[in-house]
């Protein structure tokens, strides 16, 4: 149970951490989090933040990026993979009966996500999609996936994909 408390108590402090340095780039964010979570001796953390910044250097190296710091568009995108690539292990890891690898993957995930954007809430969604249905007048099947592929262009790295095809479906009947 004390392992469980830890966690939650490190999520939150590194949760008020990134909020305050909102102007800073993720990439400097992530290395001064490798700084910080050094000090306070926070191991999961630093783990985390390690492969997070080994996948940005990755990426550099990968597009060839001028400087030493990759842009935030990209250093999102790469969060976010990393993020699927826990959801996928916490899948596999709880097929085969792995509760204690399960936990410290969703441990991990909290950190990682942590670091991304507020994504937008079902209802703000639906709002959203809603004024673009009234806007485009009516749409039928065979238009469906070329309005979906409109709506995830305007709500790209504001809202799950999954929710956003759930409430299109629903609003388109």
């Amino acid at each position: 149970m004390t392992k469980k408390i830890n966690s939650d108590i490190i999520i939150l402090l590194f949760d008020i951490h990134y909020s305050t340095f909102k102007n800073m780039s993720l990439h400097k964010q992530i290395k001064d989090g490798i700084k910080e979570a050094m000090i306070k001796k926070e191991e999961v953390r630093l783990m985390v933040l390690r492969g997070i910044l080994s996948a940005f250097m990755n990426e550099i190296v990968a597009k060839k990026v001028v400087g030493d710091e990759l842009p935030d568009e990209d250093a999102t995108n790469i969060v976010r993979r990393l993020i699927k690539q826990r959801k996928d292990s916490i899948d596999q890891f709880t097929k085969g009966g792995r509760m204690d690898l399960v936990k410290s993957e969703e441990s991990e995930m909290k950190i990682l996500e942590a670091l991304l954007p507020q994504l937008m809430s079902k209802e703000e969604i639906e709002t959203f999609v809603k004024t673009k249905i009234s806007g485009a007048g009516e749409i039928d099947k065979a238009k469906l996936g070329q309005f979906m592929g409109t709506i995830m262009k305007d709500l790209k790295g504001k809202a799950d994909g999954m929710i956003v095809k759930e409430v299109i479906e629903s609003l388109v009947k």
